[in-house]
């Protein structure tokens, strides 16, 4: 997928988020998806059920994406998302994401980081 593709699942998948709309993730991830909410996330979600279950948060955010690099069926994008309410939070996530042939996502991985974690050792 190139920069354009990529950009544009980017604001189907904020749009879905936003409107909490869990049916639209079937049009962005595959039916056999792994999403994994960390590199070393020891139990990913598997399977487009398992994450639904997880994906809905009416937290109120913004979000803002830049896509780093596209290369065939692998992309990365930088994100930063802000959540209000009653305890506001800053993330800065990169998404490392691979797709299927029809546009969906197979793999998606997040190295997310806020402010208290500014590195590992």
């Amino acid at each position: 997928m190139g920069r354009d593709a990529v950009t544009g699942w980017v604001e189907r998948y904020e749009e879905a988020w936003r409107a909490q709309d869990v049916d639209a993730l079937d049009g962005l991830f595959a039916q056999d998806a792994r999403y994994l909410r960390s590199p070393y996330d020891a139990e990913p979600l598997d399977g487009l059920d398992a994450i639904k279950g997880f994906w809905v948060d009416p937290t109120p955010f913004t979000m803002t994406a830049t896509v780093v690099a596209a290369d065939g069926p692998d992309a990365v994008v930088r994100v930063e998302v802000r959540y209000g309410g009653d305890e506001p939070q800053e993330y800065r996530d990169l998404w490392v994401l691979r797709f299927a042939p029809d546009g969906r996502a197979e793999l998606f991985e997040e190295w997310a980081y806020w402010p208290e974690k500014r590195y590992t050792v």
